[in-house]
């Protein structure tokens, strides 16, 4: 393929508008993370069914690893976060919305480890009373992985054995 392959520019579009979607979305939840540890220390503010209580989690997902070093919580997250990446630069020729789903989990899972490599902590300020604290980047992990999930439903078989990955 050349630069000038319509199919390689395309797939170079796409690269290129999931990492600004991706850094969009990290950097809006490390400006949540920001707010929050300089307007949140004290008492919770009340809205209803969701809180602001300011937290912060040395685990992963419902503190699972609490216990570990942060050196070890860093590196596993890290991981992660790469392959994420990976996986999303080898499919972004596929789809829009599939590339989209996954660069908002990129941009979660990357403001979350550039977090946490601050301090050893990701920070937490929305609570429900009935779930464990989270952040605006567990909603983008969280909300990308099912769409995620749910646009591979829709695709075929013949869509999944004909795309060309790069």
């Amino acid at each position: 393929m050349t630069a000038t392959d319509p199919a390689a520019v395309k797939a170079a579009r796409r690269r290129a508008a999931a990492a600004v979607l991706a850094l969009i979305t990290a950097g809006a939840d490390l400006g949540a993370k920001a707010w929050a540890n300089t307007a949140l220390p004290g008492e919770p503010v009340h809205l209803g069914l969701l809180e602001l209580r300011l937290a912060f989690n040395p685990g992963v997902a419902f503190s699972i690893g609490d216990a570990l070093p942060a050196w070890v919580v860093i590196t596993f997250t890290g991981l992660i976060t790469l392959g994420v990446a990976v996986f999303a630069w080898r499919t972004a020729p596929e789809t829009k919305a599939t590339t989209a789903a996954l660069a908002v989990v990129l941009g979660g899972a990357a403001a979350n480890l550039v977090d946490r490599a601050r301090d050893g902590v990701v920070t937490d300020y929305l609570h429900t009373g009935w779930w464990p604290t989270f952040n605006l980047a567990d909603v983008f992990i969280v909300c990308g992985g099912l769409a995620t999930v749910a646009l591979s439903w829709r695709r075929t078989d013949h869509e999944r054995d004909h795309t060309p990955v790069g």
